[in-house]
């Protein structure tokens, strides 16, 4: 009889996160599957429409049980959002404290924040089960430098909490080779760790456009905070258009997040409003028809040591639409771009590359385009497949 996993992860479905889909991968699998999540309010900070505190605490979806525990939502201020983190660890001891569920293995799902782990810590070690852990952002480094806190107490007391909750975990898994690298440093055995890079879900593939494409179409999809550098964009739109490429090139930004309207009004301040078109957040199975219309696309990290460690999984998406890749980035997600040759990166900052590298692309033919996303699509395929990794886990879970 397969195993019963239970998933803790602060954000799930209507939330937009891969963990969706591998938790409905188990389910087809055969494993039975209870997530201990949030309230939905991710990215916009308020609760999702038909649920609260009193409605929709528990459901199932897809064959999933689903309980969800009592939380702040975010909001937009950095006060609603600790409280929003630290809600979703109180709610949480007091559901290990009293729940009955009997499991067979608890797997954390770890974005930020490292806090979210602390329930499936607790649970696993009062009901002496084997816990995963699935690191997706580093802590402490994801606080000070995504969060910007440098409060040297705060930093050293966060990092004995993460130092913890690595030490009660059976096995970690991350994201990238990178993440084992710095995890190994606080002092974890290298057998502990397994690099398992995200994959994308099965609607992530080609989808040939049918649109009469007069503009050479940059598009960027996700989350728009200040993680993702896009504020470089504004400055190479108006190079481009002092260069009077600006009826030529169009950036489109698909998504929501904390930085998008301070992005709006840089854009208007700096006089390429033109050049861009902002769509709000839509399904993520709408996202490879929408890639179909874009001539590339765009993948950027703000500029630290972070960022070149982290492989985010935008990337695996877009190379499984078989889409060439106009990057602004170092580390690991650069590698994997010149590596697979789908496409062309710029350092972080470096305004002159990212211009020359879109005047390259643009430069192309339509076939010369193409094959970046044909290497891009085949090395996805290798590298980054779902079957593979999933079987992969079920392994894992044999010798537990």
């Amino acid at each position: 009889m397969k195993k019963h996993i239970l998933v803790i992860s602060q954000y799930f479905y209507p939330e937009n996160f891969r963990i969706n889909d591998m938790c409905e991968e188990w389910i087809k699998r055969g494993y039975k599957v209870t997530v201990i999540t949030g309230i939905p309010n991710y990215p916009k900070g308020k609760f999702f429409k038909g649920y609260s505190w009193f409605k929709k605490r528990k459901e199932n979806y897809k064959g999933i049980d689903v309980i969800r525990l009592p939380i702040i939502s975010r909001g937009k201020s950095s006060v609603r959002l600790i409280m929003n983190y630290y809600s979703f660890v109180i709610s949480g001891w007091f559901w290990k404290s009293f729940s009955k569920l009997k499991p067979d293995l608890v797997f954390i799902f770890e974005v930020s924040p490292m806090t979210q782990a602390l329930p499936g810590i607790w649970f696993a070690k009062r009901r002496k089960i084997p816990c995963y852990l699935y690191v997706q952002d580093l802590w402490p480094e994801n606080l000070q430098i995504v969060g910007e806190i440098n409060n040297k107490f705060i930093l050293k007391r966060v990092g004995k909490m993460v130092d913890k909750i690595y030490a009660r975990t059976n096995k970690i898994l991350v994201t990238s080779p990178s993440f084992k690298e710095s995890i190994m440093k606080r002092a974890v055995q290298s057998e502990k760790i397994l690099y398992w890079p995200q994959y994308a879900e099965d609607f992530y593939k080609p989808i040939e456009s049918t649109d009469n494409k007069k503009v050479f179409n940059i598009m960027f999809t996700g989350n728009i905070g200040e993680a993702q550098g896009l504020e470089i964009l504004p400055f190479v739109a108006l190079k481009l258009k002092e260069n009077n490429y600006d009826n030529d090139v169009v950036f489109t930004l698909v998504g929501d997040g904390r930085n998008k309207t301070n992005l709006m009004k840089q854009v208007e301040n700096m006089k390429v409003d033109h050049m861009f078109k902002f769509v709000g957040q839509i399904p993520a199975n709408e996202i490879p028809n929408m890639l179909s219309k874009a001539d590339v696309a765009f993948i950027s990290f703000s500029d630290n040591e972070l960022f070149r460690m982290t492989i985010p999984a935008k990337l695996q998406s877009y190379m499984a639409c078989g889409k060439a890749i106009l990057g602004v980035a170092e580390g690991e997600t650069s590698k994997i771009i010149l590596d697979s040759k789908c496409g062309l990166v710029s350092s972080p900052g470096q305004l002159n590359e990212l211009y020359e590298n879109i005047i390259k692309f643009k430069d192309m033919s339509l076939d010369e385009i193409a094959k970046y996303g044909t290497n891009a699509f085949k090395f996805a395929d290798v590298h980054f497949n779902k079957n593979k990794l999933m079987n992969q886990f079920d392994e894992l879970l044999e010798v537990e």
